[in-house]
C-alpha cells in the first residue's frame, strides 16, 4: 500500500477497509479489538440472542465492569446486592451471564485485570499502535494515546462487532492540532486538553479525527497523552491520535497482551511506518503554545466553558442564553473570579485521570497537609494493578492521613451510577471529562481541573492554584 503523503490517521484507516466507502454506502471498517462493559452492551447480547447470532471473535473481545461497580470492599453478590442501586446489580449481574454465554473473558470483581476499560486496555498491552478499536463508550478515543484508531459507536453498533467485527463507518475528515513550547510547573496534560476544548469550542472538531503534533507532543508521556485523547470527544471530535514513537515502544513492551519474540520486531517494524508523512495534508489545524499556559478550570456545564485557574468569568452577550443559563445553574457571576469558591467535593479518578501518575502528583500536594473541614475528598484508582502500584509506592497512606478516601477500582463520581455522587446543589472539582448538567449526580455543580488543581482545591477548601504548592 502507498502510504505517500497520509496522515496517521489515513494509513490506519486504510489498513482496516473492508469494502470501500461510496456516496450511498459507508465504509465496511475492519475492527481489531472491541472492549465491552456492562453499561452498553445488555441490548446488544439480547440482539445476538433473538437473531441467534454467536460473537464472531471473542478473543478480539476485552469485557470488564468498571460504571456500576460501586468504590466500596464487595466480598460477595449478595453484598454487593444490598450496596447497589437495583439496576447497577442488574446490569452486573446480566454481564456476567453474557460473558459465560458467548464465551468471553471478564475481567471481573475476582480478577486482578479489572478496572475502567479505557485504562485496563493500555495497561494489559491489548492496545497497541495501528489497531482499531471501538467501545460503547463516547471516550474510547484515550487508546488513541498509542496511535490506535480508536472511538465509540452505539449499542446497535456494539451488536454489529460482535456478530461480524467489522463496522460501518464514514471516513471524518483530519485536523491537526499542533503543540509547541514547554510547560510550566503546576501545569499538566489536563490543562492542555482544557485549553484546546476552551479555544476549538466544544464543536470544533465535529466531523474529525484530531492527531496532536509537534515537538512539544512528542515530549509527553504515555499517560499524560492518553488523558488528551480521552477528551477529543469533548471538543467534538470523532477521535484523537498521537504518532507512535519509542515512548509508546517502550510503554508497550513486555505488557500480558503485548507481541513479543520474533512477533514484537514484526510489529515494531509496522509500527514505525505509521506517523503522519511530512507531505501529509489536514483538512484544518491549530496551534497552541503550551509555554503561555496556566492550569485550567471550567467554570459552567460544558468543557469548553473555561478560564485559567486565576482568571475571572466571562460576561455573556445579551442574546447567550445558554450560557447565562449555565452560570445560573452553576451559582456563579460573571466577572467574578472563581478561584476562592467554597467546594464541598473533590474527586481524583475517571478514565480521564485516575492513573498512577495522576495519583502520584495528588500525593504530592496531600503529603504533609490536610483536607479542609468540611470538604469530602475521593482518590480512586482506575484499576486494580493502579491500585497495587500505588499501595506499593504508599501512596494510599498519605491519601488517607490527609483525610481523603482511599477507594476500590471503578468509574465511581464520575457518572453518578454506582453509589458515589455529589449532591444537589454542592460544587465538586473533579479530575473527569464531563461537567454536564446533573453529570454527577441530580443537581450537582461540577468543575472540571487536574489532579493538582483538585488537591489544591481539597487542601485550603476553595477553588484554588496549586502552583503556590510546587
Amino acid at each position: 500500500m502507498n502510504m505517500s503523503g497520509k496522515s496517521l490517521f489515513d494509513k490506519v484507516w486504510d489498513m482496516h477497509i473492508v469494502a470501500s466507502e461510496t456516496e450511498d454506502v459507508p465504509a465496511i471498517l475492519y475492527i481489531d479489538l472491541h472492549l465491552v462493559h456492562e453499561v452498553t452492551s445488555p441490548q446488544a447480547f439480547d440482539a445476538l440472542r433473538t437473531r441467534g447470532l454467536t460473537v464472531r471473535r471473542p478473543d478480539l473481545t476485552l469485557a470488564t465492569m468498571d460504571h456500576s461497580t460501586p468504590t466500596v470492599p464487595i466480598n460477595s453478590l449478595q453484598e454487593l446486592k444490598v450496596i447497589s442501586e437495583p439496576e447497577a446489580f442488574e446490569q452486573i449481574i446480566q454481564m456476567e451471564k453474557n460473558c459465560e454465554d458467548f464465551g468471553l473473558k471478564l475481567r471481573g470483581f475476582d480478577s486482578d485485570e479489572r478496572g475502567i476499560v479505557h485504562v485496563i486496555g493500555p495497561e494489559l498491552g491489548a492496545t497497541q499502535p495501528g489497531k482499531t478499536i471501538v467501545c460503547g463508550d463516547s471516550h474510547t478515543s484515550t487508546h488513541g494515546a498509542l496511535g490506535a484508531l480508536a472511538f465509540g459507536i452505539g449499542t446497535t453498533e456494539v451488536c454489529h462487532v460482535l456478530a461480524t467485527q467489522c463496522l460501518l463507518q464514514r471516513k471524518p475528515k483530519t485536523f491537526a492540532v499542533n503543540l509547541v513550547g514547554q510547560l510550566q510547573p503546576g501545569v499538566t496534560a489536563k490543562d492542555i486538553i482544557l485549553a484546546i476544548i476552551g479555544e476549538i469550542g466544544v464543536d470544533g472538531g465535529t466531523g474529525h479525527a484530531i492527531e496532536y503534533r509537534g515537538e512539544a507532543a512528542s515530549r509527553l508521556s504515555i499517560e499524560e497523552r492518553m488523558t488528551i485523547c480521552n477528551m477529543a470527544i469533548e471538543g467534538g471530535a470523532r477521535t484523537g491520535m498521537f504518532a507512535p514513537d519509542d515512548t509508546t515502544f517502550e510503554y508497550i513492551a513486555g505488557r500480558p497482551l503485548a507481541p513479543s519474540g520474533t512477533a514484537w520486531d514484526t510489529s515494531l517494524s509496522n509500527w514505525r511506518l505509521l506517523p503522519s508523512c511530512d507531505d501529509a495534508k489536514f483538512d484544518k489545524e491549530a496551534t497552541l503554545n503550551i509555554s503561555e499556559l496556566k492550569p485550567m478550570i471550567t467554570f459552567g456545564t460544558n468543557p469548553g466553558m473555561v478560564i485559567p485557574v486565576d482568571g475571572v468569568i466571562p460576561t455573556p452577550s445579551a442574546t447567550d442564553t445558554g450560557f447565562a443559563k449555565a452560570l445560573d445553574y452553576m451559582q456563579l457571576e460573571a466577572g467574578q473570579p472563581l478561584a476562592g469558591t467554597p467546594v464541598d467535593i473533590v474527586f481524583i479518578g475517571s478514565c480521564t485521570n485516575s492513573r498512577l501518575s495522576d495519583l502520584r502528583a495528588a500525593a504530592s500536594l496531600f503529603k504533609g497537609r490536610k483536607v479542609a473541614d468540611g470538604v469530602r475528598a475521593l482518590v480512586v484508582p482506575g484499576s486494580a494493578k493502579v491500585k497495587r502500584d500505588a499501595e506499593a509506592e504508599n501512596l494510599p497512606a498519605i491519601f488517607q492521613a490527609a483525610g481523603a478516601e482511599w477507594r476500590e477500582p471503578g468509574c465511581s463520581m464520575c457518572l453518578a451510577m454506582n453509589g458515589d455522587f455529589v449532591p444537589a446543589g454542592k460544587l465538586a472539582v473533579s479530575t473527569s471529562n464531563r461537567n454536564f448538567e446533573g453529570r454527577q449526580g441530580k443537581g450537582a455543580r461540577t468543575v472540571l481541573a487536574s489532579p493538582l488543581t483538585a488537591a489544591a482545591s481539597a487542601i485550603n477548601g476553595v477553588v484554588s492554584d496549586p502552583r503556590p504548592f510546587i
